[in-house]
């Protein structure tokens, strides 16, 4: 059996996922994920395929997305914006530096992201912490820039992602017009 390409966080993130049931998902099915992260939404871009030379897949493919998962992500969203928001205020407040660009809370409600332009200073930290509290997660920072320096997921800008859930076409990318893979390539 092969590896579905799934893309699946905030930023786009692609991967080689096995089925647990040893299932076929069909591209675009909404699925639940295990990956290096814990429990996500994600979406197939590309079937099951022996050929694409993966030897470990990054996480397993729980199950399609059901009525009961979708009114989940829905108030797992309502936090994410309230946590946001939350956040934005609190830097406002403590008149803290650091650009926020947005929060991201994995599926499984143990994972809360904050995603900043460059390094944030120790008082955002201190402000995600107290945060993380309140909506009972871990917190973790990610630099936006990182993203756009390393790229969206394997094989990111490469002849080998193209058509397969990578961004050697860029066009369903979120960052693909600052995504430094894309540059290189351009440079080249």
């Amino acid at each position: 059996m092969g590896f579905h390409l799934v893309r699946y966080g905030l930023l786009g993130h692609v991967g080689s996922f096995s089925a647990a049931d040893a299932a076929r998902y069909p591209r675009r099915s909404r699925v639940v994920v295990r990956s290096p992260r814990g429990l996500e939404v994600g979406e197939v871009v590309a079937e099951a395929d022996d050929s694409l030379g993966v030897h470990q897949p990054d996480g397993a493919i729980l199950r399609r997305m059901s009525v009961q998962d979708d009114l989940l992500e829905a108030r797992l969203q309502q936090k994410r914006h309230e946590a946001f928001d939350a956040c934005q205020r609190l830097l406002h407040e403590a008149e803290v530096p650091a650009a926020l660009v947005d929060v991201e809370h994995l599926f499984d409600g143990e994972g809360l992201f904050f995603y900043f332009l460059g390094d944030p200073p120790q008082q955002a930290a201190d402000i995600t912490r107290r945060l993380a509290e309140t909506y009972e997660a871990a917190v973790e920072f990610r630099r936006f820039a990182d993203t756009l320096s390393e790229g969206c997921g394997p094989g990111c800008g490469t002849e080998e992602a193209k058509g397969q859930g990578g961004c050697a076409s860029c066009t369903s990318c979120a960052v693909a017009s600052a995504c430094g893979t894309n540059k290189k390539r351009s440079a080249s």
